[in-house]
């Protein structure tokens, strides 16, 4: 950890304001059109287990906290991302999602948007691509939730 005479603590590649201590990280809400029932609470479990390994934040569970993240699960597409002959060969599924980050210790608010494209076999159920992609889906998403947050001073 190093500081920085900004007033910014720098945590691998991870900047948080000198004075902000807790962090309240809300449910993710799917309000896709198709919801994957296991998503949201993956997602969220994934995000959290992400601040809290690489943030000394205190998580706490309610709005008064320096920092307050909400986020909505807004879009779960699939789509056509190669083709063979005249079939399809290759799948591409899109997952969004908006973030809300409150910033308390600022008294600001800002908005962001993070999205990943995961290509699976065409020749595979969307069922069957959801739980082989799920770690990456997992993975992907809640380090670019993690970094627009975190990385992007």
């Amino acid at each position: 950890m190093s500081f920085s005479s900004c007033g910014i603590y720098t945590f691998h590649d991870v900047s948080v304001p000198d004075g902000v201590k807790t962090v309240k990280i809300g449910f993710i809400e799917n309000k896709a059109t198709y919801v994957n029932p296991r998503l949201s609470s993956q997602l969220t479990d994934a995000f959290v287990q992400l601040v809290a390994n690489q943030t000394k934040l205190n998580r706490k569970d309610d709005n008064d906290a320096d920092y307050v993240i909400n986020s909505t699960i807004t879009s779960y597409s699939v789509s056509t991302s190669g083709i063979s002959g005249n079939q399809a060969s290759q799948n591409r599924l899109t997952v969004s999602v908006h973030m809300q980050l409150i910033d308390n210790f600022k008294k600001d608010t800002k908005q962001f948007d993070v999205s990943s494209d995961f290509d699976f076999a065409a020749s595979l159920s969307l069922q069957e691509a959801e739980n082989k992609l799920m770690p990456d889906i997992l993975k992907n998403l809640s380090e670019a939730m993690f970094n627009k947050i975190f990385s992007n001073w």
